[in-house]
């Protein structure tokens, strides 16, 4: 067996920086709970090196300068926590969640995987590389031992290989906090003396048991690298969210923007780690009380789809700041929540005699762009209604149909007949023989009625003000096949169109 453990020094801090790239080299410390009892529980070395402490409390904090102290967000958390096992899943389908204070921990069973991904060190590498990707300054530790990897992800800083049965000389000289155990037990071992694992491991196995029970017994084998526990997989859900809180209410675009390009970013990299893509993203943006008679925030939500999966993070940006332009939200901003729907990415290919057609993504930014200028209603693809009123549609979306050389011979060769319309129909006069056309006169056709068919009425909405009541015929000029109707209601003649 062979185990990599991935695991995030800081991760409440890590889980705001992610995404918030411009605190990366800034000193960052994370505050948990109801002001003014709020106190420090995680910071970062340029925080520490500022006079920043543990437990510390929101004033006393603010007292240390350029130390930005930022909320606690456990939406936040969760969401980087799964950017995790998405690096994860990019190597091995059989990964486990550590629990643990912050979540910040996953071991994954990389035995089997040197084929595909190299040595140890090249896999470890690899999968750093992969979590820097998506924001994580991470440390990788690699070793037969489960436990032993994921203590030594924890105590070594970089990339850790542990040889088998060196676990116990490794592990050695990592201080016995890494057991992460309880604060008494700490307490005790260092009234003893015991500062190092390897210290604790030498201890005689009865004396230590006599002192600390059966969970010092455990926490020795942990310290010795011998704990022979398996690893417990368990499928992690396709769930791609990306939430974050707004320290101050965000009232320009461009600031959303800004956020968004981020989230964007961090979605389409988890996307792509599973091999997937996605056609709908689902924005909620939680607005601030604006008026004294409003007793919640607000929810703005917006959808936005695609004809076809996409994992490029410009184009949603790009849409997004064109949905939002014309539809912008009616207060200031307190948090936005990205949540995006997989799907398989698109695979087509082009035949090497088509005209290339435009990509799918371009074109829909270009829809939109007039979608902004003319109205939602306007663009699309128009579709017959299921009714007998003339000139009935409704705009679909568009999507833009694969092209294709096959052609059926039998459709290819079969004649059709095509009714040219007018738009909007053209005024005539009609002279009437028999109650049938004989003559129409105008700007458009002019001329005897050799052969005509019909009537064909068609009636409807009779109870409303857009009811419509006509005779429809078809009539056959000189050269000229068209189709002509009467207004039941005023007796006005118009001319449809031309056969073609």
């Amino acid at each position: 067996m062979l185990f990599a453990c991935l695991f995030v020094p800081v991760f409440p801090v890590a889980a705001v920086v992610r995404l918030a790239p411009e605190l990366r080299d800034r000193a960052v410390a994370v505050l948990e709970g109801v002001p003014p009892l709020s106190k420090v529980i995680a910071a970062n070395r340029n925080a520490l090196a500022a006079g920043i402490e543990l437990r510390m409390t929101k004033l006393q904090a603010e007292a240390c300068t350029g130390v930005v102290l930022c909320p606690r967000s456990l939406q936040q958390e969760s969401s980087a926590h799964a950017a995790l096992l998405d690096c994860a899943q990019v190597f091995s389908p059989r990964a486990e969640d550590i629990q643990s204070e912050f979540n910040d921990t996953v071991v994954l069973d990389i035995a089997g995987c040197g084929k595909l991904f190299g040595s140890p060190e090249q896999i470890a590498k690899s999968l750093q590389d992969h979590a820097a990707k998506l924001g994580f300054a991470s440390h990788v530790a690699v070793a037969e031992n489960l436990e032993a990897a994921i203590l030594a992800a924890r105590g070594f800083a970089g990339i850790t290989v542990i040889p088998g049965g060196e676990e116990a000389s490794r592990l050695s000289v990592l201080p016995v906090s890494t057991l992460q155990t309880a604060p008494e037990v700490l307490e005790t071992l260092g009234r003893w003396g015991i500062r190092t694992l390897g210290q604790f491991a030498a201890l005689p196995d009865v004396a230590v048991v006599e002192r600390l029970g059966q969970e010092g017994r455990c926490l020795q084998i942990l310290a010795r690298g011998a704990d022979p526990r398996p690893l417990i997989a368990k499928e992690s859900k396709l769930l791609f969210e990306e939430m974050v809180e707004l320290e101050y209410p965000a009232e320009l675009l461009e600031q959303l923007l800004f956020v968004l390009n981020r989230m964007l970013e961090q979605l389409c990299a988890r996307l792509a780690m599973r091999a997937l893509a996605t056609n709908e993203i689902k924005l909620t943006l939680v607005l601030e009380k604006v008026h004294s008679a409003q007793k919640q925030n607000g929810i703005y939500m917006r959808s936005l789809r695609l004809p076809i999966p996409s994992q490029d993070s410009k184009v949603f940006l790009k849409l997004f700041h064109l949905d939002l332009q014309s539809v912008p939200p009616c207060a200031p901003i307190l948090s936005v929540k990205l949540v995006a729907e997989p799907a398989r990415p698109r695979a087509a290919q082009e035949g090497l005699f088509l005209p290339r057609s435009p990509e799918p993504e371009r074109l829909e930014i270009t829809l939109a762009r007039i979608r902004n200028m003319v109205g939602e209603n306007r663009v699309g693809s128009p579709a017959l209604l299921d009714t007998h009123s003339p000139n009935a549609f409704r705009m679909d979306r568009f999507l833009a149909r694969e092209a294709s050389i096959a052609l059926n011979s039998t459709e290819a060769e079969r004649p059709r007949t095509v009714l040219r319309m007018f738009r909007p129909p053209t005024a005539a006069h009609v002279e009437l023989m028999h109650r049938v056309p004989s003559r129409i006169s105008s700007p458009m056709v002019c001329g005897d009625v050799l052969s005509a068919a019909g009537p064909w009425r068609t009636t409807g909405n009779w109870w409303s003000e857009t009811g419509w009541a006509c005779d429809e015929w078809d009539v056959l000029l000189n050269t000229v096949l068209c189709r002509i109707y009467q207004e039941l209601r005023t007796g006005q003649w118009f001319i449809q169109g031309i056969y073609d």
